[in-house]
């Protein structure tokens, strides 16, 4: 099984094989993710909440999502890489921030 770094050393061969380094600019990449969240964001919209926890069942959604999910993981690691974060780092750094924020116990709304 690969990890992050396997992942952030293939996109760097795939953006040199292409001469790309010099468009993958943190501005351009943030576009770019923003642009894949937005097509992620298509294939549930009009979604009710019960076709959307279903949704890898139907096997041309799975795969739209699969490859919609890969394209926002390869710009959020490529722009990582380019702005020096570690991403593993980062992600422990805010749940440990979050568990300060929300303590456990009953935080559901009163009705």
């Amino acid at each position: 099984m690969s990890n992050l770094d396997d992942l952030r050393d293939a996109l760097r061969r795939f953006a040199a094989a292409r001469d790309w380094d010099t468009y993958h600019t943190p501005k351009n990449l943030v576009m770019a993710l923003s642009a894949e969240v937005g097509e992620l964001t298509d294939l549930f919209q009009w979604l009710t909440p019960e076709q959307a926890a279903k949704a890898m069942e139907d096997p041309e959604l799975a795969w739209n999502v699969r490859d919609e999910l890969a394209d926002v993981v390869h710009y959020l690691v490529r722009l990582a890489d380019k702005l020096d974060v570690d991403l593993v780092e980062a992600a422990f750094a805010k749940i440990e921030r979050n568990e300060r924020r929300f303590p456990t116990g009953d935080l559901r709304p009163v009705e």
